[in-house]
């Protein structure tokens, strides 16, 4: 059985036989990363395709119950259509769109999404009503900036060289966020002067904890990071949501609701934090901690041969983009489920089911998802703070000027 076969009969399992909770929405999710996860896409186009995909099952969902309003409210509003039809059309033309080369595994989930819903004049106008709002929102990202070249320029003197390797997705700095007014709303000040006392109590954490040959950092702590790569970091704050939505038993208006806020606010970090990552251009601690004798900080002192537990992402350190991914998430999970959810939640290493963490609650692993940058090396404790902070701010604008109750 090769790789695309076996991803394909996952999807229909998850799809088709999941959870007794499971809903279009929740399916359509766990679909999508299993998708995202073959076409080996990640970080900042993972999220655009989230966002994409939960928008317009929102908008298709609410374009027969009326429960919340839209994002795109050009396409008329069918009342006697079958969401759930609505829905899974929607899902289905955003991936189709986004990834056609994997064709055949997201029609294979979308038979088994549709299967049960009886045929008739209430299916068909769902199916036509959900391509009609996937259209819509396709039309309002196709010029969102994310698709242009990247035009980044290395920073160099004429015939000198530098490293080689282009920063991840820079063109994101000015992309077109969801909701929001511009990438740079919630930019936040500059980072800690170098020769300052934060700066140097954050170099110093970060030296003794985040580096690859450590004596302060804990068994433990070295489990942590090894765990949340980046491709563990997304989809397990997508599975806390599934099932925080299970217990609470959110009908469909609600979930499609929730997954579009979750995903419009994470789309949007990866805008809103590319924005200050390159206003700023701090440097990475590999670079600080190999440089210190240059930063004008006497309690700052240089290892020259330092190196961090994580390999360094490449883009700018200043905000941290796992910080403010918490802020938003949490943000949004507790406008729903209110303060510090304490749910027992089980997070499953993507690539291999058989590494999990426990936890007891969501905070709890908000905590470990932050700690972990600063015992792999690669942020300091002041851009944690930072990017939490405008997480949370992105989180409470979305909240407030999108998606709202129709009353």
């Amino acid at each position: 059985m090769n790789h695309s076969t076996f991803i394909a009969i996952a999807i229909f399992i998850a799809v088709a036989g999941g959870s007794a909770h499971a809903d279009t929405v929740t399916d359509w999710n766990q679909t999508a990363i299993e998708i995202m996860k073959v076409a080996k896409v990640s970080a900042n186009p993972w999220s655009r395709t989230l966002a994409m995909m939960h928008v317009a099952m929102s908008d298709a969902i609410n374009s027969v119950q009326h429960r919340y309003t839209r994002y795109v409210s050009t396409v008329p509003v069918v009342p006697g259509a079958s969401a759930d039809a609505a829905a899974a059309a929607a899902a289905q033309q955003i991936l189709l769109q986004l990834f056609p080369n994997q064709r055949a595994i997201i029609n294979e989930a979308y038979a088994a999404s549709i299967k049960g819903i009886p045929e008739g004049t209430a299916k068909s106008q769902g199916v036509a009503l959900g391509e009609q709002v996937a259209a819509a929102v396709q039309a309002d990202r196709s010029a969102d900036g994310t698709q242009v070249s990247d035009t980044y320029r290395p920073v160099t003197s004429p015939g000198v060289w530098v490293p080689t390797t282009l920063p991840s997705f820079a063109e994101y700095a000015r992309a077109k966020p969801w909701v929001m007014t511009s990438a740079d709303q919630f930019r936040p000040g500059p980072p800690p002067q170098l020769s300052s006392m934060i700066y140097a109590r954050d170099y110093n954490e970060t030296k003794n904890l985040g580096g690859a040959k450590s004596t302060a950092r804990t068994a433990a702590q070295t489990d942590a990071v090894k765990f949340w790569t980046q491709a563990n970091l997304g989809p397990a704050w997508q599975a806390a949501a599934r099932q925080l939505s299970a217990v609470k038993g959110l009908g469909l208006a609600e979930n499609a609701r929730l997954f579009a806020l979750l995903n419009m606010g994470v789309a949007n970090t990866f805008i809103a934090d590319w924005d200050a990552k390159f206003t700023y251009n701090l440097w990475r601690p590999i670079t600080a901690i190999r440089n210190g004798d240059m930063d004008g900080n006497d309690a700052t002192e240089r290892n020259s041969g330092w190196t961090p537990l994580n390999d360094t992402p490449m883009h700018p350190e200043y905000p941290s983009q796992a910080a403010i991914g918490c802020g938003v998430v949490v943000g949004v999970l507790e406008s729903v489920f209110g303060p510090k959810p304490a749910l027992p939640f089980t997070a499953t290493d993507l690539f291999n089911p058989s590494l999990k963490r426990q936890f007891n609650s969501i905070a709890e692993m908000d905590e470990e998802h932050r700690n972990v940058r600063i015992w792999g090396g690669i942020h300091f404790r002041n851009s944690l703070d930072v990017g939490y902070d405008m997480g949370q701010k992105i989180a409470a604008y979305l909240i407030d000027n999108s998606l709202k109750p129709v009353r």
